[in-house]
């Protein structure tokens, strides 16, 4: 099905872990056959996020899914479970996008039974390739923190009310990591007045964060969801990258990363401690 490389890690020494599930714009020729004019446009790829982070914390690992989510979403869960119950939200295999618009030509709509080839081709391989990176730097530093990358448009009626907070802190309501790592990106995303922020508002954190995190044996996990007004120059076709926006908002993610990074390493210290 797949004719490109379903995922790409870069290893790095750090105790963080960047994930971007959502950048990738790779879609199998078959699967893009059936693509309406809408689907094509793949608007609800998180745009140029990868090259947003790009060098921010050096020494981080990344972990990169190069398959669109219209393939298959690697941040829902497979079994099919809606994360956010009650709220309108998208499907493993989106059948819409954001605006709650097809996708699809009539007729060339996803099957059910598509599904578990799409799991094993893409989404469990991506989150394999994400738990190795895990037990790999455990082994380093005893703990891990898995930062998620995200980006959506400022303004979606059909997922949320109103204008989007610039910064979008996800922390599965404090369940995904340690308050330490918490305190640590909301304490620096505070120190600072150009971008607006929220905790564990409309996003907090998706299937990636859920699943892997496990705070007690030293993995937390964190969701960034950044509203694409700071670092695109429009939130429609063809969602091109501004590198003046960007570049105000890249030392501020610098910062945040660095903060989770030495609350993690704070954390291994004290856990080397108390053994």
């Amino acid at each position: 099905m797949s004719t490109f490389e379903v995922f790409s890690v870069e290893e790095g020494t750090s105790p963080v872990i960047l994930a971007f599930p959502h950048s990738g714009i790779m879609v199998p020729e078959d699967v893009a056959a059936r693509l309406d004019a809408n689907g094509r446009l793949l608007a609800d790829t998180d745009w140029h996020v990868d090259r947003l982070y790009a060098g921010l914390l050096p020494g981080a690992t990344t972990v990169r899914a190069h398959f669109h989510r219209y393939v298959i979403d690697a941040n829902r869960d497979p079994e099919g479970t809606s994360l956010y119950p009650g709220q309108n939200t998208t499907d493993l295999i989106p059948r819409h996008d954001f605006d709650n618009i097809g996708i699809w030509k009539p007729g060339q709509e996803p099957r059910i039974s598509e599904s578990d080839h799409r799991l094993s081709a893409f989404h469990t391989p991506y989150h394999a390739a994400i738990r190795a990176q895990i037990t790999r730097v455990i082994g380093l530093h005893g703990v891990a923190v898995l930062y998620d990358c995200h980006s959506i448009r400022s303004r979606i009626p059909y997922l949320f009310e109103g204008l989007l907070p610039d910064l979008n802190v996800g922390t599965n309501d404090g369940k995904s990591c340690a308050p330490e790592i918490a305190d640590a990106a909301m304490q620096t995303i505070g120190a600072q007045e150009e971008f607006s922020h929220i905790l564990n508002g409309r996003f907090k954190g998706g299937w990636t964060t859920r699943h892997h995190a496990n705070p007690a044996a030293g993995v937390h996990a964190i969701q960034m969801e950044l509203a694409q007004a700071t670092h695109l120059a429009t939130e429609s076709p063809p969602f091109a990258y501004d590198p003046a926006r960007a570049e105000r908002l890249r030392p501020q993610l610098a910062r945040i990363l660095g903060a989770i990074e030495g609350a993690a390493l704070s954390l291994a210290a004290r856990n080397e401690v108390a053994q």
